[in-house]
């Protein structure tokens, strides 16, 4: 029987890629090269020769009320000061200097919802929403200090109220959509947030969920909140306290159209981000102003290679993380660029959405997760077959470390093979991109972020003695300050100097990310440092053996943990994902495990593989490890609401009972 034409063009495809594993880099074009903002490499060497005339550089692109007095203040590291003195305004810098340079009728945000509701809305536009917001705010009593909590979609307002916020100097504390109303309290209560933003209801793949009533259920005596303003945006019916609740149309309507942006001082407190804690109290990364836009204007500008009068980019996370904060609101708007905002899954309504949207708007950058990547991998090149995607000029990856095989599917079937992949390391504490290659400059190598960005210098430690390693496997560190790194964390000086400064010392922060350096001098990013195994001793990160896992054709995604063994320490446990409708057998695990020991050694074959539909995942993206390894120990797991899927969890929890009564 004949193979049917979506199973032949695959298999044509897994070869072409095969090909392509076998390529170790991938130079930029002449063609992008000779349009690049930056394509001579002694970028790198001004940058190193005076760190902070560069960053000054960066932030002169910057309008500031008030010139700076001292670059860098590092008088008391790891307390370290930028822009000394100045003032500046976010907000200003996202919108009014646009408007009055006569750029106000150009489109800010492509918003589309998921069932199709579209905005387009220009840079006039949104300063007037913001202007009237920011004084709604402060008829309400918010004053500069004051922290604001938002607990939103993705919709437009959730960016008139960040910005509304850096309008009139209140810190905002921003919570991901898809956390519970449990974690939006806790926020909101370590960070003594004064007032709420919030939404009557959420949509999720044609569902409607309730969320200003949950809300209440869980704030009601929380004292120092003392108002909540309340978006409609599904319709969903929700109870309104006199007095302490608002309509935001309401209050828009009533708010004076004027409200001018407070000069700031740059190291004015600009928002609150926590990180979620899985078994401690979550970490208030605390940034500030004048520091924080330099860094995600360059980076914005420079990684993306940015022409904002004629790119549309696009940035498919969510606001409610860093990667939103930095590349969906405060680098794109400070940089006047259109932008693409998608409200929906990358699977609602269909598996092919994403590529509507890039064919719909005409997108040239897009900036997305090695997840998704792997998602559409598993689906199948049809969908984005299926649609014109010559648009794409650029492609980019953020949130974890991309197997080769991801990076070389999304260049090939996405990319058309033309498009530059800049494959991006940094963190909520970090603020911007700090490794990554410059694509008009940087050969890439699949799966490696490459160098840091100029003005950044990371090292690799040898964990023992703290030396630097050449070649070879260790700690990633940053060893020099940057403008936007984190000040501390909100109200715990202390835990942010054990955190990440006790180990090297007050001038070497401490990533918490393993990496190795190549004899070329690329640095590859592989894992946290808590996610090694040990197999007989052998260290191995985790990244490393599960992107050996997906190399095999068969495997769309994987995620491996290490269980306590009698004999080797640790013995490696594999969660599998295969491609399409395929069912897992033997023949596939000998299969996978010959895959895993070609490409780093038989010491390093998984000792169990568990086949699975999908992996326990937040609705960010990320892979819960933790709940993997208490699957696989028979612990007891706890709440599971927020994530992407909660059923996954169960399933898993069957098949690993199943796979043990079968070993038994």
């Amino acid at each position: 029987m004949s193979p049917r034409p979506e199973e032949a063009e695959g298999e044509a495809l897994d070869s072409e890629l095969a090909g392509l594993l076998k390529v170790e880099t991938f130079e930029p074009s002449p063609e992008f090269r000779a349009q690049a903002l930056l394509s001579d490499p002694a970028v790198y060497e001004e940058a190193a020769r005076d760190p902070q005339v560069w960053w000054a550089r960066q932030a002169e692109a910057l309008d500031w009320f008030t010139p700076w007095e001292t670059v860098l203040d590092d008088s008391n590291p790891p307390f370290y000061k930028w822009f000394v003195g100045g003032k500046l305004n976010a907000s200003y810098n996202c919108l009014d200097r646009h408007v009055l340079a006569g750029r106000g009728d150009r489109v800010a945000l492509h918003w589309r919802g998921e069932e199709g509701q579209e905005r387009d809305i220009t840079y006039v536009q949104l300063l007037e929403e913001v202007q009237r917001f920011a004084g709604a705010l402060k008829s309400l009593g918010v004053q500069k200090g004051d922290v604001v909590g938002i607990y939103l979609p993705m919709i437009p307002e959730v960016v008139v109220a960040m910005l509304a916020c850096a309008r009139i100097g209140a810190p905002h504390n921003v919570v991901f959509g898809g956390f519970s109303a449990e974690a939006v309290r806790e926020r909101m209560e370590f960070s003594e947030a004064r007032l709420l933003i919030t939404a009557d209801g959420a949509a999720r793949k044609g569902k409607t969920a309730a969320v200003k009533d949950r809300v209440d259920e869980v704030m009601g005596d929380l004292d120092t909140l003392e108002k909540i303003v309340v978006v409609r945006s599904s319709g969903t019916p929700c109870e309104m306290r006199e007095g302490r609740d608002f309509y935001y149309d309401e209050l828009l309507a009533a708010a004076d159209p004027d409200c001018p942006a407070e000069p700031l001082d740059a190291e004015h407190p600009l928002y609150i981000l926590y990180t979620s804690g899985s078994t401690a109290k979550p970490k208030g990364i605390l940034h500030t102003t004048g520091g924080y836009l330099t860094g995600v204007t360059a980076t914005h500008r420079y990684v993306f290679d940015l022409k904002p009068e004629s790119d549309v980019y696009w940035c498919a996370a969510d606001v409610g993380w860093v990667t939103g904060h930095s590349y969906i609101v405060y680098g794109p708007l400070a940089n006047g660029a259109t932008s693409v905002m998608w409200e929906g899954a990358p699977d609602y309504p269909n598996k092919g959405i994403w590529w509507e949207l890039v064919e719909r708007y005409g997108v040239t950058i897009l900036y997305c997760a090695p997840t998704a990547i792997r998602a559409c991998i598993k689906w199948g090149a049809e969908w984005p077959n299926r649609h014109d995607l010559s648009s794409l000029r650029l492609l980019g990856s953020v949130g974890e470390p991309i197997n080769p095989k991801a990076w070389l599917w999304y260049h090939k079937v996405i990319g058309g093979s033309r498009c530059p992949v800049v494959d991006t390391w940094w963190q909520t504490e970090t603020g911007a991109i700090m490794i990554t290659p410059l694509p008009g400059i940087t050969a890439t190598k699949p799966g490696s972020a490459t160098h840091p960005f100029p003005g950044v210098e990371a090292d690799v430690l040898d964990e023992s003695s703290g030396e630097p390693v050449a070649e070879g496997q260790g700690l990633l560190v940053l060893t020099r300050p940057w403008p936007s790194m984190l000040r501390s964390l909100y109200r715990e000086q202390e835990r942010f100097v054990e955190t990440y400064f006790k180990r090297f010392g007050n001038e070497t922060y401490l990533v918490g990310d393993a990496a190795r350096r190549d004899a070329d001098g690329y640095l590859w990013v592989i894992g946290r440092i808590d996610d090694v195994v040990n197999v007989s001793g052998h260290r191995l990160s985790t990244a490393e053996v599960e992107s050996a896992i997906v190399a095999h054709p068969d495997v769309a995604e994987a995620a491996v943990i290490g269980q306590h063994d009698e004999d080797t320490g640790q013995a490696i446990v594999a969660f599998v994902t295969l491609q399409g409708d395929l069912d897992g057998d033997e023949q596939t695990v000998d299969g996978i495990r010959a895959t895993v020991a070609d490409r780093i050694g038989k010491f390093a074959r998984p000792r169990r593989i568990i086949w699975s539909d999908d992996l326990p995942k937040t609705r960010s993206g990320k892979i819960m490890r933790r709940l993997l390894r208490d699957i696989a120990e028979g612990r007891e797991l706890g709440d599971v609401t927020t994530l992407r899927d909660p059923t996954v969890t169960a399933q898993l929890e069957q098949r690993v009972k199943e796979l043990q009564a079968q070993e038994d």
